[in-house]
């Protein structure tokens, strides 16, 4: 979040924050720790914080837009998703110029970075591009539990049996499953 990025950028503790602002040292740290939601945040409020630390209300609010995280079924799902709509070498140098990778793993956002990876690194493949060599160091990663489809999951669950788990193993595309994501059809989306 934008506001605690700022406050350690520029060495001030919440405490002084709340001084500084007016706004109450309970609410700052609400604040801070995710538990109140911004978008409910009176403007006021938000025009103190922001005022102090030399933001704007509209960076604030955006930060914490582009701070929630949506289920990794979704992600997978979007990526797909845009894949198809993009075409594959737009979605390759669309990733690739905004560094999306990079800035999910910054945020240890490691399932959703790894599967982008995974992604561009299996489309590369299949249209015979080089692999960007950007991520290298990325590529030696792995999760350290398998992440498998829920379907596969519910399938097991219901079956009471492990086999399903390894038959998804087993038809796992190698550059998805090398980051312990068990993925066998990014092409097949409604």
């Amino acid at each position: 979040m934008i506001i605690n990025e700022q406050l350690e950028k520029i060495k001030m503790t919440k405490y002084r924050l709340s001084k500084e602002s007016g706004v109450p040292q309970a609410t700052i740290n609400d604040i801070c720790s995710g538990k109140a939601n911004l978008e409910k945040c009176s403007a006021g409020t938000l025009y103190k914080i922001a005022k102090v630390l030399n933001l704007t209300i509209e960076s604030i609010l955006e930060s914490e837009k582009e701070s929630e995280r949506s289920s990794f079924e979704v992600f997978k799902s979007n990526t797909c998703h845009y894949v198809k709509d993009m075409g594959d070498l737009d979605f390759i140098i669309k990733v690739l110029e905004s560094d999306e990778i990079r800035k999910l793993y910054e945020k240890h956002w490691f399932p959703e970075a790894l599967y982008l990876l995974a992604m561009i690194d299996y489309l590369s493949r299949i249209n015979e591009i080089p692999l960007c060599t950007r991520y290298n160091d990325l590529r030696a990663s792995k999760l350290e539990r398998p992440i498998y489809p829920v379907g596969v999951l519910i399938i097991s669950e219901v079956m009471h049996t492990d086999e399903p788990l390894h038959t998804a193993e087993k038809n796992s595309i190698p550059e998805f499953r090398r980051f312990n994501i068990i993925e066998s059809e990014v092409r097949n989306v409604v």
